[in-house]
């Protein structure tokens, strides 16, 4: 008993400190001492039936269902009491069930008429909430070790649940761009706490805590069953508040202080428009004892925010510190959050991250499966379509760009799911459908909360209002993007419009003499569309994607394509995109279009040191090409832009004036309108010449410096000492690794079965990856075959006499003294550094614009020879980073430590081809993931030859030391 005793004065302790404070009202706390005071009465004594017990000096006894009156009453005798009373059947728990019902309500469907207009009924019109959400993930930075790469520390993004984050944290700020999810969390954590209450079977505790997918839990491995995530607070009484309507119809006069009363009424006054004033005093005595979870969505988007905020923050910050159990979670933009002043004592912050693989195909999968559901679609056809999608937006960057937003999935989703499981072709079809549906959803009519909170007021749409065509509102925001485009000031994310701009704009246009500038900005801040609020008198695109497509609409309607072309030329990182998207736009009137934007871009041929303005023409011409026009059926006479075009491509490789980045998409076009440095004829070789035949370069014999020596080489490796000299006789290497068109011709000449399908899924130009150490093995048999038999042909076409690099190169394997196989170890690094011993081949230090690795931030592979300044000695390109390449050498059964020391012994005992099937082999060069350590000539590692990675290919070579293989 004596527990109990101690808990309840605990209790009213608490109660005499929020009573102290003022924060809230005064009758409601005492009668929530009374109760408690009466409870410590009754430690004292007891009573059996219906009478009661009076105890102490004038004390007053009651019996059931009476009222005491004590001392002289004169009048009438009023009993009052400021809490409202609890009607006859209705207990605390069957009020707290009705109120969670409600909350349940309002808070479980998800409306697409917002999102889709072509919703085809209201029940297509609400999705069920829990049937279609997907888990949020945060961004945390970790710090771990690396042990592959033998670095030693890496810092990382990982990501954390936003429901860990709130399981963490009891006072939580969760932020995020626009349609990044926040209301949508807040909906899914109150909808399954409230169902967990009556048990609902889609929407409780599991629901909310459902693992999240493999690839998106960084503690959970392959063979690992997944775990919930973690939530160890119970099914916790939620509270919701929308904080656009407490800043409405809550807050006191501006310049008057806000309370925690402040939101407590606010509350009460909501329970009251649910016909459930008479929870009150249950909820104040829960929130107050149990705890709760309030969630205060919107933060940012309070109206006035400039006269709001202080108000805001102390009714929050008041409330928090009168009901300390209370969990609280509030949302806000990233951009309002940590810019205007909103922050929050005693608020832990996170960061919402944009959708993973995982999630975009976990929402696609569950958005599907719910809308065959509301549509009686087949569920194999439900499955069909939903891998379609999955596969669209995941193999286009510019549809992942897209997808990491969830509200611009949910977009994509409706498209696809309303066209009939497809999706426009070209991503600018889908963009312009996209703005259409944004746009429909921003300005078209809407019904208002008035004062009361009631829908009572109706808006027309914004054409209606204007009463102007909503083309020329079109037009409108065309221009604005196209201006705000031209005037930000970095080049990512999306830029400012100032209100005043829109809205004089607007007014402009406007044919209703009754429309003023204020009421535009109210009407304008409770929308969010096309055009959203970012801060105080600031909006904004909800991605810059459809900043560029309307500045692109814009410009195909002014000067194209010469003003396309000038813009894209002298500032090309800005209008890339723009250029892109106008190309798109005017083909779709006339292919011609997309021709004469190529000419103005492209209009000369390369020369020696042309301009980078031309360089920079010549790749956007080409993406356009790829992007936008139709490679299978060109006219004669736009045939010579065309090659015009790859020309400048392969001009711009080999001089390697552009940045690493966009070489490689030079590359990648290149791959797409036919690579002029390969020969289709000759299995996709490099075309011959007389100092590099079929891309062999001749190594001539002679001593090189192999290893390293920790002296001079800070990343020195124990498995690369001593190091010491080595002499070889001379052999040709590959000037490139092997490519994916290489090794297609080789799979399709013999019907190879590959060991892994995703060897042949890269770009032609690019490394073939994904091969074991035995299929690269394989090919070298086949293209020793290949070899032996065109030197067969041109020697017998050719007069061969012998002298130059091509003759020796044709005689010998038409001889029979080459054969084409894997370089050893020795044979590779000698190619690689020469015979000064530097640690990289252009030199001794790293340099991301020589070489494809980690901190060159491409992110993959690159096309073979888009690192020129990264040559070797002897002309050999890719040889460091890209990809890593296959060697013939022995490493030994330990990946730790290698069994063949140094000084290395050339032979059968290193290099032996007819090893045990599973001894490691090495591998070189290291490739597009790792840092400059593993990029040095020098760095050798092991690797079971059974397997493949998509970072490990190989290159060949040509050489009289190896004449049989198995």
């Amino acid at each position: 008993m004596s527990d109990e005793r101690e808990k309840i004065e605990e209790s009213i302790r608490q109660l005499e400190v929020v009573k102290a404070s003022g924060a809230l009202s005064a009758s409601v706390i005492e009668a929530s001492i009374g109760a408690l005071k009466a409870q410590l009465i009754t430690f004292d004594a007891s009573l059996e039936g219906p009478g009661a017990i009076a105890q102490g000096t004038d004390s007053l006894a009651v019996g059931a269902g009476g009222i005491g009156v004590k001392g002289d009453v004169h009048g009438d005798v009023s009993v009052i009491n400021n809490l409202n009373p609890l009607p006859l059947g209705a207990s605390p728990a069957e009020l707290r069930a009705a109120y969670l019902n409600h909350l349940f309500e309002s808070v479980s469907q998800l409306q697409l008429s917002g999102i889709d207009r072509n919703t085809a009924s209201d029940a297509e019109a609400r999705l069920n909430l829990g049937a279609v959400y997907t888990a949020l993930l945060t961004v945390e930075r970790e710090i771990r070790e690396i042990e592959k790469s033998r670095s030693s520390i890496e810092i990382k993004d990982m990501s954390i649940s936003a429901l860990e984050q709130l399981n963490r944290h009891n006072r939580l700020v969760l932020l995020g761009d626009p349609g990044s999810g926040k209301t949508t969390f807040v909906n899914f954590v109150a909808m399954c706490l409230a169902g967990e209450t009556f048990q609902h079977k889609d929407a409780n505790l599991a629901s909310m805590t459902a693992p999240l997918p493999q690839e998106d839990d960084p503690r959970r491995n392959r063979d690992q069953k997944p775990k919930p995530q973690p939530w160890e607070h119970g099914p916790l009484l939620p509270i919701r508040v929308i904080l656009r309507d407490f800043a409405a119809r809550g807050l006191p006069p501006v310049g008057e202080k806000a309370v925690a009363k402040t939101l407590w009424d606010f509350i009460v006054n909501e329970l009251d428009a649910w016909a459930l004033g008479e929870f009150e005093q249950p909820l104040f005595q829960e929130l107050l004892h149990q705890g709760g979870l309030l969630l205060l969505d919107g933060l940012d988007e309070v109206p006035e925010a400039d006269q709001r905020r202080a108000q805001i923050k102390q009714a929050i910050e008041g409330f928090a510190a009168s009901f300390p159990k209370c969990r609280i979670l509030v949302t806000s933009r990233t951009y309002a959050y940590q810019r205007q002043d909103w922050r929050l004592n005693g608020f832990a912050e996170s960061v919402l991250a944009a959708f993973s693989q995982g999630q975009i195909c976990s929402f696609v999968e569950r958005w599907y499966a719910h809308i065959a559901l509301l549509r009686r679609m087949d569920a194999d056809d439900a499955r069909g379509r939903a891998e379609l999608l999955k596969r669209a937006i995941l193999n286009s960057t510019q549809l992942m760009g897209l997808a990491e937003r969830p509200l611009l999935l949910t977009l994509m989703a409706s498209l696809h799911a309303w066209r009939g499981g497809t999706l426009p072709e070209k991503r600018e079809e889908l963009y312009a459908d996209a703005v259409d549906l944004l746009l429909d959803w921003w300005e078209s009519p809407k019904a208002v909360r008035n004062a009361r909170g009631k829908l009572v007021v109706h808006q027309p749409s914004l054409a209606e209002w204007l009463k102007v065509d909503r083309a020329k509102v079109r037009a409108l925001l065309e221009e604005l993007a196209f201006k705000a485009h031209s005037a930000q000031t970095e080049l990512t994310g999306t830029a400012d419009i100032p209100e005043g701009d829109l809205v004089s704009g607007l007014m402009r246009l406007s044919q209703n003499p009754d429309v003023n500038p204020r009421q535009l900005v109210d009407y304008l801040s409770l929308r969010a569309g096309l055009l959203i609020p970012r801060g105080v008198g600031v909006y904004t695109f909800p991605h810059r994607t459809f900043q560029e497509y309307l500045a692109a609409c814009y410009l195909t309607d002014h000067e194209y394509p010469e003003k396309v072309a000038e813009l894209a030329c002298a500032d090309f990182n800005r209008w890339r995109e723009v250029a892109l998207l106008a190309g798109a736009k005017a083909a779709r009137g006339t292919a011609s279009a997309i021709w004469s934007l190529v000419d103005a871009l492209c209009y000369d041929n390369p020369t020696p040191n042309a301009p980078e303005s031309q360089q920079w023409g010549a790749h956007l011409a080409g993406q356009i090409l790829v992007e936008s026009g139709s490679l299978n059926n060109i006219s004669e006479r736009n045939l010579p832009k065309r090659v015009r075009v790859q020309h400048w491509l392969v001009d711009i490789l080999k001089t390697g004036s552009l940045p690493a980045i966009e070489r490689t998409r030079i590359g990648n076009s290149l791959a797409a309108l036919g690579d002029m440095r390969f020969n289709p004829q000759l299995w996709y070789l490099p075309a011959s010449t007389t100092l590099d035949p079929l891309g062999f370069i001749h190594i001539p014999a002679g001593k090189f410096i192999m290893g390293s020596d920790p002296k001079k080489d800070r990343y020195s490796q124990k498995d690369e000492q001593p190091q010491h000299q080595l002499k070889l006789p001379g052999y040709w290497l590959a000037k490139y690794p092997v490519t994916v068109a290489q090794f297609r011709a080789f799979v399709d000449a013999c019907d190879y079965k590959m060991r892994s399908k995703d060897s042949l899924r890269g770009v032609p130009n690019h490394p073939v990856v994904n091969v074991t150490w035995y299929d690269a093995l394989e090919y070298c048999d086949w293209l020793d075959v290949q070899l032996k038999k065109w030197a067969k042909q041109a020697k017998d076409e050719r007069s061969i006499t012998g002298g130059d690099a091509l003759s020796s190169f044709i005689i010998g394997l038409s001889s029979g003294n080459l054969r084409v196989t894997l370089p050893s170890e020795a044979e590779w690094e000698k190619a690689a550094r020469g015979q000064d011993g530097r640690n990289y081949p252009w030199g001794e230090k790293p340099d991301p614009n020589c070489v494809n690795y980690n901190e060159t931030g491409i992110g993959g592979t690159s096309p073979v020879g888009a690192f020129p300044g990264g040559a070797s000695p002897y002309g050999l390109l890719d040889m460091s980073g890209n990809v890593w390449e296959w060697t013939r050498s022995l490493w030994g059964n330990d990946f730790q430590s290698t069994d063949f020391k140094y000084p290395y012994q050339p032979g059968e005992e290193y290099d032996g081809i007819k090893a045990d099937r599973n001894i490691l082999r090495v591998r070189r060069g290291g490739s597009f993931i790792n840092n400059a350590d593993v990029a040095r000539c020098a760095f050798r590692f092991g690797c079971n030859p059974n397997n493949w990675y998509d970072d490990l290919g190989f290159r060949v070579m040509v050489s009289p030391m190896l004449l049989s293989q198995p």
